[in-house]
């Protein structure tokens, strides 16, 4: 059986992520798709509306075949490790292509880009340092750098956010030496970033969830956007748990590990850098909400999502140590399949990479990091049952199946 590969977070699963599943069939001819998809937090540095299971059923009845989780200690870094972790991941699993939605919808032009970064990588990392070292954030630098080189035309334009994470899974293609063939999908109507529906039936995730937080949760705007499936497991979700996870649910949690923390603790964890330590801590002795607090902090140096995965691994407590020492894994979790995914793990499994993991309770050791996540994330409910049933799913949900 031949398998594609995806990269998913599906904050929720919305019909743009539909139209890239039925896109990814067709362009190509693979029997199955498989899902590399975040667990409770993501690669913005929050947590996911609803959790990996709700999210994973999700994905099962919006096309999907199998559903692994990507390790915290990959789905919560920049777009360089969070490629490595998931390309790793879809390898091991045998997949013959990956396909990833991007703003050029154009797989040329990847391919063209990185054979002229290669080509300019001493200049182009110079200028990167210097527009850092004059304030910008690393994305902008990197943008800026790149114009500076003035690329032709049939190259990516790298200020959109797809484009920049569609290289990193063609970098890291080309730097594991796979087979694996890169196909990109152009994406349908709405931007990665925007905050506002179109007039069509595709909408961003990031509009979806500011509709649900901007109107207390109320899910019937989001419902033209959203696949039937979708729209039944997050009205259940809602009804069974009383809201949706937002950063706000985690504020007072986060503000007591800061105002706990000396600076010395603090420049410890990962990703806390250049005296960031003082700035969070100011900030928690007065903000009383999170966005305000994140108002306080944010400078021209660091993005929002930066500084939000800064957030989450102080409430994590993850220590710049721990990162460095789990630089690799040898393990495939598995969080869900339909029977078609069944059939291909029953045919390829013994051919994977990595071991399949499908119960925890054999192997608590390695899988640390996204236990802690689970417990950390339950806690953004507001009630200790609803907390336990959360903590509970994670050593004893088995793979959902969907048939």
């Amino acid at each position: 059986m031949k398998a594609v590969g995806v990269v998913v977070e599906y904050n929720p699963f919305h019909n743009g992520h539909q139209f890239h599943l039925n896109q990814t069939i067709e362009q190509s001819g693979a029997d199955v798709i498989i899902a590399v998809m975040s667990g409770n937090f993501l690669q913005r540095g929050e947590p996911a509306l609803v959790s990996k299971w709700a999210r994973t059923k999700m994905a099962l009845l919006g096309g999907a075949d199998i559903i692994f989780e990507l390790p915290y200690q990959f789905a919560t870094q920049n777009a360089d490790i969070f490629a490595k972790g998931a390309v790793n991941i879809l390898a091991a699993a045998n997949c013959h292509s990956l396909c990833f939605g991007s703003e050029s919808g154009d797989i040329d032009s990847f391919n063209m880009t990185l054979d002229f970064l290669d080509v300019h990588e001493d200049v182009f990392q110079t200028k990167v340092k210097e527009y850092m070292r004059e304030g910008v954030s690393y994305p902008t630098a990197l943008s800026q750098s790149f114009k500076s080189l003035s690329p032709n035309d049939q190259l990516l334009d790298l200020s959109k956010p797809n484009n920049i994470l569609g290289l990193q899974y063609v970098a890291a293609i080309r730097s594991q030496k796979l087979t694996m063939e890169p196909l990109t999908i152009i994406r349908k109507s709405a931007n990665y970033h925007d905050e506002h529906f179109a007039s069509n039936s595709i909408a961003s995730a990031t509009s979806i969830r500011k509709a649900l937080f901007s109107h207390d949760g109320q899910i019937n705007d989001i419902q033209a956007y959203l696949p039937p499936t979708s729209y039944e497991i997050l009205a259940k979700y809602q009804k069974e748990f009383g809201h949706f996870h937002s950063w706000e649910n985690y504020w007072p949690l986060l503000k007591y590990k800061l105002l706990q923390s000396t600076p010395a603790e603090l420049r410890k964890v990962h990703e806390v850098e250049e005296g960031l330590e003082h700035r969070l801590l100011q900030a928690a002795r007065s903000a009383i909400t999170f966005e305000a607090f994140m108002k306080e902090i944010k400078t021209k140096r660091y993005t929002w999502t930066r500084l939000q995965r800064v957030c989450l691994h102080i409430m994590m407590n993850i220590q710049k140590e721990t990162i460095r020492e789990m630089t690799s894994f040898n393990y495939l979790r598995l969080l869900g399949m339909t029977s078609t995914g069944r059939e291909y793990l029953r045919k390829e499994k013994k051919n994977f990479g990595l071991p399949l993991i499908s119960k925890l309770s054999t192997v608590k050791e390695q899988l640390e990091l996204d236990i802690r996540a689970s417990r950390i994330y339950a806690l953004g409910l507001h009630d200790s049952e609803q907390q336990n049933k959360l903590i509970h799913w994670e050593f004893t949900q088995p793979p959902i199946q969907v048939d």
